[in-house]
């Protein structure tokens, strides 16, 4: 159903005795578009429009305006990836602010750019094939497709905000609302039109509607590996067992409505995860739990973690506290960064002051690493003489700026543990380490729960 129609549906199906197939019957010979304008526009039901879903894909637009849609915290998608693929004559954006002199710099400045990319690229494949030479037991083919991959990890750093790139994403029709309301007020003019488009598509048929008379199944692969959850079962026995033999707890006079700022995040998980199996409100857990050893609160996260296996994530208990992270990090690895949604995020402007990072590998490439400093060096002094935000369209990605990223334990793990994995890109790699290290200095408890791989533990031949 078109997602309006099974927002109304989904809607009017929990307003009625109906079953969901009237609710569908009722929707096809209703109009949708009034209900909608009473109920979710005049009467503030937003919530309705968490109940239909969009699928839209963005072509040609620049990195810096894939970055901007993106920053929706209720979002999921994909961009083109800048590992895998030759950007070297995919061209760039030019800015609609740019005048005439300005865009004729912008342009030479990104040619410049593009070329000292592919020259970066050839160089660090050719450098690479004679550091890692091809196993015995490796096909060509996969090998030069690896060697490949590692040298755009380094050529990457010459791409910048205005390359194209396409965007998939799968919005609801509440947040694609609030993503175009965003938009329109960016200070990309390319942004804002892009707002415009939206609205302008979500006003037209779809350009793909899927066969009905194929009759596939909805999402067969999913069902077979859907196992029951033993991790959340088996853990939850195991808190409940180790809380009956030694949570003793004294309540308190308990408020209706109480508010708790814990300032301990390892008691404030430990007592969240004993809150479901005892009776006690949270404040008397919480203050009872503090009064413990860092040992004794230990132990009750290892009586639920120890049942967890490689494909479980931390139960929801562990989602306490408000880590913080500020990251004077690149712009490729923000890119990467940008995709975990289970925080908040905020950027300070891309003023192209705080440098840029020059990959270890070039640095055993003086002719490279020469060539490298020499395209940064003109393409930033170029974007600080450029007008306006348009300028931020010649950062290249290897630029430094800073990113403030707030979340709770469960995403400090979950970042530290994927984006260290070896298949990752050196330059995230790095970043989820350090997460891990900052944790370690202020809470070691916690930061032992952390299955963070280090970057110095390599594996260049594996993608």
């Amino acid at each position: 159903m078109p997602p309006e129609k099974s927002a109304y549906a989904l809607a009017r199906y929990s307003r009625s005795a109906d079953s969901i197939r009237q609710s569908i019957e009722w929707v096809r010979t209703h109009n949708t578009q009034q209900f909608l304008e009473s109920y979710y526009f005049q009467y503030g039901h937003q919530s309705i429009a968490d109940l239909g879903h969009t699928v839209l894909c963005f072509e040609g637009i620049s990195e810096l305006a894939a970055s901007e849609i993106e920053d929706e915290v209720l979002w999921d998608g994909q961009a083109k990836s800048s590992r895998y693929q030759d950007f070297s004559k995919s061209g760039f954006i030019t800015p609609p602010e740019l005048e005439d002199a300005q865009a004729e710099r912008y342009r030479a400045e990104g040619d410049a750019l593009l070329a000292a990319y592919k020259d970066i690229h050839t160089r660090m494949d050719a450098h690479l094939r004679v550091k890692l030479p091809c196993p015995e037991t490796m096909k060509p083919e996969a090998y030069g497709r690896n060697i490949a991959a590692r040298a755009f990890d380094v050529a990457r750093y010459l791409l910048f905000w205005g390359v194209p790139t396409n965007v998939g994403q799968v919005t609801s029709i509440r947040t694609l609302e609030k993503q175009i309301r965003r938009l329109r007020v960016s200070p990309y003019g390319e942004v804002r039109e892009l707002g415009l488009e939206i609205a302008g598509a979500c006003a037209e048929v779809p350009e793909c509607v899927w066969d009905a008379e194929r009759n596939e199944p909805l999402a067969p692969t999913l069902a077979r590996h859907a196992d029951p959850d033993e991790h959340l079962r088996q853990s939850n026995e195991d808190v409940a067992t180790w809380a009956a033999a030694n949570l003793k707890v004294g309540v308190g006079d308990a408020k209706r409505v109480d508010l708790i700022r814990p300032l301990d995040t390892l008691s404030e998980i430990a007592a969240t995860l004993l809150y479901p199996v005892c009776d006690a409100p949270f404040r008397d857990l919480y203050e009872t739990v503090q009064e413990w050893s860092s040992t004794r609160k230990l132990e009750v996260l290892e009586a639920a973690t120890k049942s967890r296996g490689k494909r479980d994530d931390l139960l929801r208990g562990f989602r306490g506290g408000q880590y913080c992270f500020d990251m004077l990090i690149d712009i490729g690895a923000y890119r990467d960064m940008h995709r975990h949604r289970r925080c908040h995020q905020y950027r300070q402007a891309y003023s192209g002051l705080h440098g840029y990072d020059v990959p270890a590998v070039l640095k055993e490439a003086p002719e490279a690493e020469a060539a490298y400093r020499a395209a940064m060096d003109r393409a930033l002094q170029a974007m600080r003489e450029l007008p306006g935000p348009a300028r931020e369209y010649l950062l290249p990605f290897g630029a430094r700026s800073r990113f403030l990223f707030k979340m709770d334990f469960a995403e400090v793990e979950y970042i530290s543990r994927v984006r260290s994995g070896v298949k990752g890109h050196f330059s995230y790699r790095e970043i989820a380490w350090e997460m891990k290290q900052r944790i370690m200095e202020t809470e070691p408890g916690l930061g032992a729960l952390i299955d963070a791989t280090p970057p110095w533990v390599e594996d260049p031949l594996k993608r």
